[in-house]
Parts: C-alpha cells; sequence; structure tokens
C-alpha cells in the first residue's frame, strides 16, 4: 500500500483551509492537483532557461529545446508510443480530439459512412463527431449502455459494418467512472477496417497505458488531469495516419522550406505545431510524468481500486436513504468516480453546503449532459478520487451527504 501522507504533502494546496475546515479536495475528473515538483518545474524554466525552441543556437534555446523534446520523450515513453515523433502537443483533450476531426475526418469521412461513439461520451468526444457527420452527409451511432453503467456490446457488435469508418470511445467515463473494454472495442472495430480512437483524459492519469497493445489509431489526453499543468495536451497517431494527415494551423516552426509561391511541411512531430509552443507546460507535463512513475502506475490503480471498494461500501449506507449511485459496483470495470443523487435535495444545493464543510465536489452535468438526462436526473453530485485521497475523506464525504439530508428533511 502507498504511503500517502507521504504523497499528500508534495501537494501545498492539500494543507490549506476552505471555510475554516480542512480543503478535501474531490474534483480530480474536473483536474488534479500540482505537486511541487511540477510547480518548481515551471519556476525552473521561467527563472533560468526562457527561451524560444528549435531556433536558437543560443545557449537558453538549446537548454528549453533540450527540456522540451526530453517531455516529449517522456510521455511517449509513458504510453508506451513506438517513438516520440508520434506525440503531437496540443492544448487538451478537446483540441485534440478536434484536430483529428478535421485533420483526418474531413478527408476521410464521406456521405454514408458511419461514425460510432458511446452514450457516456464527454462533450468533447462528441461534438465533433456530430459536426462532422453533420457537414459530410454521415451517419452519427451511438452504443447504448444497461441499467448498471454498461456499454450494451452486442449493440455495439451489431452496429459495426463496412460503412464503419470511425469508433470513437472513452476509456474511463467521466460522469459514471465506467472503465470500458477498449482493447476488444478497437480490435471489432479493426476487422471492419474503422479506425479506433480512445479518449484517455480519465485513464491516463490512473492506470498504466500502452497504446501499441490497446492498438488505438488515436489516443488523446490532458496534462491538467494528470498533475500537469492546465493548457498541455497530447494527440497520439500512428505514424501512418500522420503521414498522409495535412496540418490544421500553418506559420512558422511547421515547415521545412517557404517560397512566395508555396510551402514543404517539417518533419514530424513539427509539422503538426505551428508557432511557438506551450514550452513551460510541456517540460512541467514532463515533471508529472517523472512523478507518476515514480510513484508507479500500477500502484496507484491498486490504490484507487482499494479506495473505490471502500467507498462503494460507504455509499450504500447512502442508498439506504434514498441516494442514488450511479455506474458499475465492481472495482475492476469502475474509476474512483461516484456521481449520485440525493433525494429532495438538488446537486448544486448539496455542493454548496459540502464547500461549507472544506469539501470539494463538482455538481451539474460533467459536460456529458445527454448521459445525465438518461439517467433520469436534471444533474448529480460527483466525488472523483486520485493517489492523494484518503480513506478519512470518504467518510467525511458520507458524513457530510448524511448531514446534508437530514438538513433538508427537517425543512431547515
Amino acid at each position: 500500500m502507498l504511503n500517502v501522507e507521504d504523497i499528500r504533502k508534495d501537494f501545498p494546496i492539500l494543507a490549506r483551509e476552505v471555510h475554516g475546515k480542512p480543503l478535501i479536495y474531490l474534483d480530480n475528473a474536473a483536474t488534479t492537483q500540482k505537486p511541487m515538483q511540477v510547480i518548481d518545474s515551471l519556476v525552473d524554466y521561467y527563472k533560468n532557461y526562457n527561451s524560444n525552441v528549435h531556433r536558437g543556437v543560443h545557449l537558453l534555446s538549446m537548454e528549453a529545446t533540450d527540456q522540451f523534446e526530453l517531455a516529449r520523450e517522456k510521455v511517449a515513453s509513458f504510453i508506451k508510443s513506438k517513438s516520440s515523433e508520434l506525440v503531437i502537443w496540443t492544448r487538451n483533450s478537446s483540441e485534440s480530439l478536434n484536430l483529428v476531426a478535421y485533420m483526418w475526418g474531413r478527408s476521410n469521412i464521406t456521405s454514408g459512412d458511419e461514425i460510432i461513439v458511446t452514450a457516456m461520451e464527454h462533450h468533447s468526444n462528441l461534438i465533433p463527431w456530430q459536426e462532422l457527420a453533420r457537414d459530410k452527409g454521415a451517419v452519427l451511432k451511438i452504443i447504448p449502455i444497461d441499467e448498471n453503467g454498461y456499454l450494451n456490446m452486442d449493440a455495439y457488435s451489431e452496429m459495426l459494418s463496412t460503412k464503419t469508418k470511425l469508433v470513437s470511445v472513452v476509456h474511463v467515463s467521466n460522469a459514471i467512472g465506467t472503465i470500458n473494454p477498449v482493447k476488444e472495442m478497437a480490435k471489432l472495430a479493426h476487422d471492419v477496417g474503422a479506425k479506433f480512437l480512445l479518449d484517455g483524459a480519465q485513464s491516463v492519469p490512473h492506470m498504466s497505458i500502452d497504446v501499441q497493445d490497446l492498438d488505438c489509431d488515436f489516443f488523446v489526453f490532458s496534462g491538467h488531469k494528470m498533475m500537469g499543468p492546465t493548457g498541455i495536451g497530447v494527440l497520439y497517431v500512428k505514424k501512418d495516419l500522420l503521414d498522409h494527415m495535412d496540418p490544421l494551423y500553418t506559420g512558422g516552426e511547421m515547415v521545412s522550406e517557404v517560397t512566395y509561391e508555396k510551402a514543404t511541411w517539417a518533419p514530424l512531430p513539427m509539422k503538426f505545431e505551428a508557432g511557438t509552443p506551450n514550452i513551460a507546460d510541456a517540460i512541467a507535463l514532463g515533471a508529472a510524468v517523472d512523478y507518476l512513475s515514480e510513484i508507479g502506475m500500477d500502484e496507484i490503480h491498486e490504490y484507487e481500486k482499494s479506495i473505490t471498494d471502500y467507498g462503494l461500501e460507504k455509499f450504500s449506507l447512502l442508498e439506504e436513504m434514498g441516494v442514488i449511485l450511479f455506474g458499475p459496483r465492481n472495482s475492476d470495470q469502475r474509476g474512483a468516480i461516484f456521481s449520485f443523487h440525493t433525494p429532495n435535495v438538488h446537486p448544486h444545493d448539496l455542493g454548496t453546503i459540502m464547500d461549507q464543510m472544506g469539501i470539494a465536489l463538482r455538481t451539474g452535468h460533467h459536460c456529458a449532459m445527454p448521459l445525465v438526462k438518461s439517467l433520469g436526473v436534471p444533474a448529480t453530485a460527483r466525488a472523483s478520487l486520485y493517489v492523494y485521497n484518503t480513506f478519512v475523506e470518504i467518510d467525511t464525504l458520507v458524513d457530510g451527504t448524511i448531514e446534508a439530508l437530514k438538513y433538508f428533511e427537517n425543512g431547515s
């Protein structure tokens, strides 16, 4: 078992108080907190070698370039990419998904083609395909889920055909925590000649990822959900696809030769990274990868399974009071995400009460509005945990929810 108390010492924000109470941060699916090692890497860049990359022969530029590209190599190794040239820096998962829709989708999707997503997608992995399907005359199909939050794999198999050109699936649902059987889904997609895109925003921070073993054609994730800074994300693409994709953004940095009449593109990955990149945050994401790797992703995953099991057990007390907990009840198929609905208490009211107790929850539809509506509730409260959360914090969450239910039950 990990020494969580030692890990918590690396996160200065976890020592603060909120409304006079110790902060209990349970909003990690929205963004995670940052250890000092990541914060220090940002400060170090700006204090000691702030410079543009790839363009200068002076020392600061060469140091910045070395650290920037080292961070790319760290990320590539972290997801077990064949090469760092397949790792494209973006702002976040949303931008990565939109880039695939524009750079690959608009050249490869035509009228009558079919795109498949799941009923539990984040808006970022739904709206780009809605727009692409509408513009190209394609058909967007939705894999349904059952009452326990699992994908209907029989329905998925029946949807697949030679018309299917892309299957784009969330690895772990940010709204209900389901871990989808994505390796099996990728094989089924490839069997009919479709490409497979995997949204790893909620999986990369919490478990070991091997893009080669998963055999995904595209893989996306955000740095800020894995202890890195905001404003930096990753798009991984298989080389044979990257070689035939045209860049969306053009300008400086991404060219090999330019005349007044035409331009030729730089080699991978710079072909897709026009302009000055987000240097500091890429380097800091590399520091986050170092931090996670030192703890060990398998160790993180096992710890989160144990705290998920404990949370499921504790939530059974709330269910006796009418609370509805959504998603699978098996920690092998569920991330450490607890979305729930409280009877007679709107989630926003619950969130406000929890905030006064020092507990940071997310309330609303979690950028998965179609899914939440299908659950028959206007919104849910969501507690999402990470490796620095404790079993005691689960107790406090459950006790606080019980207090809130009693408060509203008494008409106060």
